[in-house]
C-alpha cells in the first residue's frame, strides 16, 4: 500500500514539474490517516484519474484550436502569395515584346519597369522562405505536441500501472485534428513547388532547418582561430600602451591625443559587448534575429564580432603606439588618427563583397533609416540602433572634437601636434561650447529618437507611449542647452552662470528620472503588478537567474545619476583635467549601461513576440486589405485566443504546453528557439 502512495505522489510531482496544472490542483498524494481499505484506494485513483485526463482533455481542445487558427491563416497566406506570383509573372509575359518594336524613346521607362519587376520577384521570394519557414514551425509544433502527450501518458501509465493513458491516447489523442490533418505537409510540399522552381526538396527543408533556429551559421574553426589571436594581440599591446602611457604622460597635455582615440576604443568597446550580448540572447533564446527582422540564414554570429572588435582594438593599438613611437616610425603623429579612422570607414563603406558585406550594407541602410527618420515607418531595429547612438554620444562628440582640432588648433609644422602645451581654458576652441556646435552634436541622438517617436506617433495616433516617450528624449534637450550656457557663462565670468547651472540640476534631475522609469517599466516590462512570484519584475522571466534582474536594476540607478559625481567634482575641484578624467572614465560605463540595458530590452520584446504568437516575417507584396481581414478573422477561431501579456494572465495556461517555451533554471540551457524532443526511453516518433 505505501508503495502505491509512493506511485501517486511521483505521478502529481511530475505533472506538477510539467506545468499541466499546478500542486494546488491536485489531489492530495499523501492521505492524513493512514488508509488501508482497497474501496477506498481505488476511489482516490479513480479521482485522481479524472482530473488527470479532465486536464488532458483541455489541453488538447486548446492545441487544436490553435493549430486550426494558424493552418486557416497558412492557407489564406498561400493563396494571397500564388496570387501575388501569379501576377508578377503576368506583368512580366506582357513586358516582353518583338525586338522590332522597341523604340529608342521608351528604353528609360522599361528599364525602370524591369527594376521595379525585379524587386517584386525578390520581395516574393523573401516572403515565400519566410512562410516555409512558418510551415516548418508548424509541422514542429504539431509533432511536439503529439510527442509530449505520448511522453507523459506513457509516463503515466508506467507510474500508475495501467494501460488507461494509452488507451486515451488512440481514442484521443490519434484522431486528433491536429494530429490526424495532413494539409500542413501539403502545403510544405506546394510551397517547395512554387518558390524553387524544381529544387530538390531536401535543400529546401535543409535551408529551412537553418533558420528555423533564429540563429547565425556556426563560426568556422579559422574564425575562432582569429578571435584568440586578435584578442592576444589586443592585450599584448594595450599592456605596451599603457607601460609606454605612464611615461611619457608625465610631463605633456596629453588630453587633445586622448580624445582623438577615446570614440575609437568606446566604438570597439561597443562591438565587443554586442558580441556578448548575441551570445547572451541566443543562450536564452531570444530571438534577436526576428527582432531585427535580419536575414536568419546569413547573419553575423557573436564569434563574427568578437572577431571585429579585435581586429580593430588591435588597429587602434597600432595606431596609438605608432603616435607615441613616431620618432622611430618616422611618422608624423598627426597621420595617425587619421589613417585609423579613414581604415575604419573604409572598411564600412567598402563595396566590395567580402569582409561581412551584407552585414555592413545592412548596418548602412539602417543608419540611413535612422538619419531620414520623419520620411518613412520606424521599425523596432530603427529606434534600436539611435537608443545605440544615445549612448554612444561620446564617440561623435569626438570625432566633432577631431574636425575641429585639425582645422582649428593642430600645429601641423609640429611633429609632437598631438602633444601640445598647456594653455589657458580662454585659449581652447574645440573643447568648448562657445562656437555652438558641439551641443547641437550632443543633442543630435536625441533629436534622432524624437523624430522617430513623432513618426511613430503619425503612424499609429496613439499619444502613449509614444508622444510620452517624445517627452523623454526632449528633456536631452534642457539638459545639453543649461550645460552649454553655464559652461560659457562661467569661463566668461558672468553672474549668471549660478542660474544656469540649477537649472541644469533641475532640468538633469527631470530628466534622469524620466529616462530611469521609462527603462524600468517600458523597455524592460519590470515591477508589473502580475509578476507573481518574480517581485518587481514580470510575470515572464527568460534569463536563469533573477539576481541579473535585481543587479540591472541597481546598475541602472547609479549610472543614470552618475552626472551627479560629475557635476560634484567639476564644481567642488579645482583640477584643470577633472572634466575630461570624469567623461573617460563615465563614457565607457554609459556604454556598459547600454550593453545591460539591451539584454532586457531585447527580452521584453521578444515576449511580446511570444505573446502574439509571432515566430516568421510577414512579408507581402500586396499589403492585407479589409476584405482579407475579415475573411482571416472568419476563418480563425479565437476562443481562448492570447494576443498581449499585459491583457490576461492566461498566456502560461491557454495554449499548450509546447507553446509555452519553458522558464530556464539553472540546470537548463536553451541555447535556440526551436524546441527539440529527445526520445530517451521511448520509440522515435514517426
Amino acid at each position: 500500500m505505501a508503495q502505491a502512495w509512493v506511485f501517486l505522489s511521483g505521478v502529481c510531482t511530475f505533472l506538477s514539474m510539467s506545468g499541466w496544472f499546478p500542486p494546488s490542483t491536485l489531489v492530495s498524494p499523501q492521505p492524513i490517516h493512514a488508509v488501508t481499505d482497497d474501496d477506498t484506494v481505488k476511489r482516490y485513483y479513480a479521482k485522481f484519474e479524472e482530473s488527470f485526463f479532465q486536464t488532458c482533455e483541455k489541453e488538447l481542445l486548446k492545441i487544436n484550436t490553435f493549430y486550426s487558427e494558424k493552418l486557416a491563416e497558412a492557407q489564406r497566406r498561400f493563396a494571397t502569395l500564388q496570387n501575388e506570383l501569379q501576377s508578377s509573372l503576368d506583368a512580366q509575359r506582357e513586358s516582353v515584346t518583338p525586338p522590332g518594336l522597341r523604340r529608342r524613346k521608351t528604353v528609360f521607362n522599361r528599364s525602370q519597369e524591369e527594376r521595379c519587376q525585379h524587386r517584386n520577384i525578390k520581395d516574393l521570394k523573401l516572403a515565400f522562405s519566410e512562410f516555409y519557414l512558418s510551415l516548418i514551425l508548424l509541422q514542429n509544433y504539431q509533432n511536439l505536441n503529439f510527442t509530449g502527450f505520448r511522453k507523459i501518458l506513457k509516463k503515466h501509465d508506467k507510474i500508475l500501472d495501467t494501460p488507461r493513458g494509452a488507451d486515451w491516447r488512440v481514442a484521443h489523442v490519434e484522431v486528433a485534428p491536429f494530429y490526424t490533418c495532413k494539409k500542413i505537409t501539403q502545403l510544405i510540399s506546394e510551397t517547395e513547388v512554387e518558390s524553387a522552381g524544381g529544387r530538390r526538396s531536401s535543400e529546401g527543408h535543409e535551408e529551412a532547418q537553418s533558420a528555423s533556429t533564429g540563429a547565425a551559421q556556426p563560426a568556422l574553426a579559422w574564425t575562432t582561430f582569429r578571435v584568440g589571436l586578435y584578442c592576444g594581440f589586443f592585450i599584448i599591446l594595450a599592456i605596451a600602451f599603457v607601460l609606454t602611457g605612464a611615461v611619457v604622460f608625465r610631463s605633456e597635455n596629453v588630453w587633445p591625443l586622448v580624445r582623438i582615440y577615446r570614440g575609437g576604443f568606446l566604438l570597439v568597446q561597443f562591438l565587443f559587448l554586442l558580441g556578448i550580448n548575441t551570445y547572451g540572447w541566443r543562450q536564452a533564446g531570444v530571438n534577436h534575429v526576428l527582432i531585427f527582422e535580419i536575414n536568419p540564414r546569413n547573419n553575423l554570429s557573436h564569434q563574427h564580432l568578437f572577431e571585429i572588435a579585435g581586429f580593430l582594438g588591435v588597429i587602434w593599438c597600432v595606431s596609438i603606439l605608432s603616435c607615441l613611437f613616431w620618432e622611430y616610425t618616422y611618422i608624423p603623429m598627426q597621420i595617425n588618427p587619421l589613417v585609423f579612422y579613414g581604415f575604419m570607414f573604409l572598411f564600412l563603406i567598402n563595396p566590395f563583397k567580402t569582409c561581412y558585406y551584407k552585414s555592413r550594407f545592412w548596418l548602412l541602410k539602417l543608419l540611413f533609416r535612422v538619419f531620414t527618420a520623419p520620411f518613412h515607418r520606424v521599425e523596432f531595429a530603427d529606434f534600436w540602433l539611435a537608443d545605440q547612438l544615445n549612448s554612444l554620444v561620446f564617440v561623435l562628440m569626438d570625432l566633432e572634437y577631431l574636425i575641429c582640432f585639425y582645422i582649428f588648433e593642430l600645429q601641423w609644422s609640429n611633429e609632437m601636434g598631438l602633444l601640445p602645451k598647456f594653455k589657458s581654458p580662454n585659449e581652447y576652441v574645440c573643447h568648448s561650447y562657445s562656437y555652438g556646435l558641439r551641443a547641437v552634436i550632443q543633442c543630435l541622438p536625441a533629436w534622432l529618437r524624437f523624430i522617430q517617436c513623432l513618426r511613430r506617433y503619425r503612424d499609429t495616433k496613439r499619444a502613449f507611449p509614444h508622444l510620452v516617450n517624445a517627452g523623454k528624449y526632449s528633456t536631452t534637450f534642457f539638459v545639453v542647452t543649461f550645460a552649454a550656457l553655464y559652461a560659457t557663462h562661467r569661463d566668461l565670468g558672468h553672474t549668471d552662470a549660478d542660474t544656469f547651472f540649477y537649472m541644469l540640476i533641475i532640468c538633469s534631475t527631470i530628466s534622469s528620472l524620466y529616462t530611469l522609469i521609462w527603462d524600468l517599466r517600458m523597455d524592460w516590462g519590470l515591477f508589473d503588478r502580475g509578476a507573481g512570484e518574480n517581485t518587481f519584475l514580470r510575470e515572464e522571466i527568460v534569463y536563469p537567474h533573477k539576481a541579473y534582474y535585481y543587479c540591472a536594476i541597481v546598475e541602472d540607478v547609479i549610472l543614470r545619476f552618475a552626472w551627479i559625481i560629475q557635476i560634484s567634482l567639476t564644481t567642488m575641484t579645482k583640477i584643470h583635467s577633472i572634466g575630461d578624467i570624469l567623461a573617460t572614465v563615465l563614457a565607457p560605463l554609459e556604454v556598459f549601461r547600454r550593453f545591460v540595458w539591451n539584454f532586457f530590452r531585447l527580452e521584453n520584446e521578444h515576449l511580446n513576440n511570444c505573446g502574439e504568437f509571432r515566430a516568421v516575417r510577414d512579408i507581402s507584396v500586396a499589403p492585407l486589405n479589409a476584405d482579407d481581414q475579415t475573411l482571416l478573422e472568419q476563418m480563425m477561431d479565437q476562443e481562448d485566443g492570447v494576443r498581449n501579456r499585459s491583457g490576461k494572465k492566461a498566456w502560461k495556461r491557454s495554449h499548450s504546453m509546447s507553446l509555452r517555451r519553458p522558464l530556464l533554471s539553472t540546470s537548463q540551457s536553451k541555447k535556440d528557439t526551436k524546441v527539440l524532443i529527445e526520445d530517451t526511453d521511448d520509440e522515435a516518433f514517426s
